[in-house]
């Protein structure tokens, strides 16, 4: 990760963290940069960048901001305008784009925003070129030449690439969706613009809940990261399946006819047995990261099917499976990727392919969830001087080493330093809380011990 950027875009509280001058300044580098490319190439035509943003207030700064920097550069801007990720993802792939930026901060509350480029094959920029757009945000690089005369970018509107992904999601179905009372909290976020069409359209009974954004209301006390909402509203009206979506609809949790929750790894456990009982899961294979609950790979273990594990983060579930071939793969958070369809986690994506298990197997979401146990998990931050020290010390290795022998094959411990906080994270997995909680607190004690936090 580097100084602005971390493992999903440049990310900070509009205003403060991440100015309307960034944004400027990053669009005037990709600018630069893709003329520069198309030019060692010897390619004449102008660089064509597509934008989307969710519908927190100050996405509109920022695509501006962008804009006026893009055009300044040279090259065309194309606007999506309120869209999801993976629709960003889908164009700049499909449509030949030189790159696609995505304006959102994800699940984070409405003040924060952030700015997601994605480079022409629809996967997140090479960290080589980050490096070079930091450095120029830092004033480490010559200043980049303005456009002169016809040269100077132009703006389009592109809401028709929007409409295409629409009709995209809505091809991949394989069974139309009639009788079923589906419900969708879209987060009031992206997915507002989008979701119901999909589901309306594959004939579904749509309930949609959250889809009345404000600019100020985006994942407020809604959507994938506050799903008690939905778990009330499909209990209440009887829907036999629910779905929720974060700010900008990359990330999908499930709620069965009962209200219960089927978050990522369990949308792992179905899809991907779903997928080996087909054929269709290549190298027999999921992608998951070291976050996934101890029950899932006990799940994976009992139906034959193998896994592989990456650091927290999408973009290393998929650099995975852009590198090995396997092709399902995600978080427990509801980033899950199918990389037959899609270069990214997508939200809307991964409730069709929800629907198409309990279609196809002619079962609730309930019954498909329920040969999976899903053991108790603590999880605690410690806030620490130092995160590396903290997580290194030998006595607290010492401990880990203890309580990893202690849990054997019934559970686990990892320790994990934040990305964005001073913090270290202790989760230990068990068949019960109280173990759980026993060893995560020894761990901690040896840290206080050593005096790191």
């Amino acid at each position: 990760m580097g100084k602005y950027f971390g493992t999903d875009g440049f990310r900070g509280e509009a205003g403060i963290d991440l100015t309307a001058d960034h944004a400027y300044k990053v669009g005037r580098f990709l600018g630069w940069y893709y003329n520069m490319l198309r030019e060692r190439n010897g390619n004449n035509e102008p660089v064509r960048i597509v934008i989307g943003k969710d519908t927190r207030r100050s996405s509109y700064m920022f695509e501006y901001s962008l804009v006026a920097g893009l055009t300044a550069s040279g090259a065309d801007a194309y606007l999506l305008h309120v869209t999801t990720t993976p629709s960003v993802a889908y164009i700049a792939r499909v449509d030949d784009f030189d790159c696609g930026i995505m304006i959102s901060a994800s699940h984070n509350p409405y003040y924060d925003n952030g700015i997601k480029v994605i480079n022409g094959k629809g996967e997140k920029l090479e960290e080589d070129v980050i490096v070079e757009i930091e450095r120029y945000l830092d004033g480490e690089m010559e200043e980049i030449p303005f456009a002169l005369k016809d040269a100077i970018g132009r703006t389009t509107d592109y809401a028709a690439g929007r409409n295409r992904y629409i009709g995209y999601l809505i091809s991949i179905a394989t069974r139309s969706f009639k009788g079923k009372k589906v419900a969708l909290d879209c987060a009031n976020g992206s997915a507002s613009a989008i979701a119901k069409n999909v589901f309306d359209a594959l004939g579904a009974e749509t309930h949609v809940i959250n889809n009345h954004p404000n600019g100020l209301n985006i994942n407020t006390d809604c959507g994938s990261t506050h799903i008690h909402v939905l778990q009330e509203y499909v209990k209440e009206s009887g829907c036999d399946v629910g779905f929720a979506y974060d700010g900008d609809a990359d990330r999908c949790i499930a709620v069965d006819e009962n209200g219960s929750v089927v978050d990522g790894d369990l949308i792992l456990y179905i899809c991907g047995k779903y997928m080996k009982e087909t054929g269709t899961l290549r190298n027999n294979t999921v992608v998951t990261t070291i976050m996934s609950n101890f029950g899932l790979y006990k799940a994976f273990d009992r139906e034959g099917i193998s896994y592989e594990k990456t650091a927290v983060g999408d973009k290393y579930v998929y650099e995975n499976m852009a590198a090995t071939g396997n092709c399902l793969g995600g978080e427990q958070s509801g980033h899950i990727i199918f990389s037959k369809h899609a270069t990214t986690g997508d939200g809307i994506l991964t409730s069709l392919k929800v629907m198409e298990v309990i279609l196809e197997k002619k079962q609730t979401l309930a019954k498909l969830a329920s040969e999976y146990e899903v053991y108790p998990q603590v999880l605690k931050n410690v806030k620490v001087k130092d995160k590396k020290a903290a997580q290194d010390d030998e006595k607290v290795q010492a401990e880990v080493a203890k309580v990893t022998e202690s849990l054997g094959s019934n559970g686990r411990i990892l320790l994990r330093q934040s990305g964005t906080e001073p913090v270290v994270r202790v989760m230990v997995e068990a068949s019960d809380l109280e173990t759980c909680e026993k060893y995560v607190d020894q761990v901690i004690k040896v840290m206080e011990e050593q005096g790191h936090c």
